[in-house]
């Protein structure tokens, strides 16, 4: 049976008591281009991982990106955590994993830490390690990141937890991540882990950053703007992205002068101080 993206099967599978209007199912097949998916899945059936990736990039989105730093990805065999900014909210996840694997000749197995949403992309979905939403764990994901952090396998993570977000700080206008969450600090440090900065070039439209302030300044607690990442990504077709990877910082750096929470904006303010 052919792959096919259903908004319906989601819909049952997170909210099975749920009654949802026709005309909003519509809708948000429109804005999640589920036609245009599932045409793509159609035509390439049997890719799968960074096969799928590449052309999802190349073909479907039209789009191209670079790497700078590749010097800064450690070859000693030792698994890291690579740690990014998180402007686009799905597309710099695929980009930056294609990236990595391509960056490194021995090909070792990259596990990305993403929204548990992400597992309905079924040709890529050994490649992702899901949360939901709010960060707690079922008993079986729990494992298996526990299994995941024990191996040889490097990860991926943003430790904001969402796409960055249109900030005002220091009395100027910014698009920026929010607050990063300190468990990539306690990971490298339980696992001897060191950290690999990434910074990746990017935005999303005016309007989904115009949707998620007006969404906070109502105090409206549903994540509205999350339905538009798909409409998103098909936005930034044709775009060209850098990815800029920095120097590691060793996981000794995180003793305990600080707490893990101040780790976490260390590490961020490094990423956007290199951007400056």
């Amino acid at each position: 049976m052919p792959l096919q993206f259903d908004i319906r099967a989601i819909l049952r599978s997170k909210a099975p008591n749920a009654h949802v209007p026709e005309f909003l199912i519509r809708y948000l097949e429109r804005i999640a281009h589920v036609k245009q998916m599932n045409t793509f899945l159609r035509k390439y059936p049997d890719l799968r991982g960074y096969d799928f990736i590449r052309v999802v990039i190349s073909e479907e989105l039209g789009c191209s990106a670079a790497i700078h730093g590749t010097e800064n990805i450690p070859t000693d065999g030792r698994p890291v955590i690579f740690v990014s900014n998180h402007p686009l909210g799905g597309l710099d996840g695929m980009i930056i994993a294609r990236m990595i694997h391509e960056a490194r000749a021995d090909k070792r197995e990259l596990k990305v830490i993403v929204n548990e949403l992400l597992m309905f992309m079924e040709p890529i979905a050994d490649l992702w390690a899901p949360v939901n939403k709010t960060g707690r764990l079922t008993r079986e994901q729990a494992e298996e990141q526990q299994r995941m952090w024990a191996s040889e396998t490097d990860v991926l993570t943003f430790p904001a937890g969402a796409c960055s977000r249109l900030q005002r700080i220091d009395g100027h206008w910014t698009i920026q991540d929010l607050e990063w969450q300190k468990n990539f600090v306690q990971r490298a440090r339980e696992y001897q882990r060191d950290v690999v900065p990434i910074y990746f070039e990017g935005h999303n439209s005016r309007f989904f950053y115009i949707l998620a302030y007006l969404r906070k300044l109502l105090h409206i607690k549903l994540n509205i703007e999350m339905l538009y990442l798909v409409d998103e990504m098909y936005g930034a077709y044709g775009k060209h992205f850098t990815v800029h990877v920095l120097p590691p910082v060793p996981y000794s750096t995180f003793d305990t002068s600080k707490t893990p929470k101040e780790w976490a904006q260390y590490v961020k303010s490094i990423i956007y101080n290199y951007k400056q």
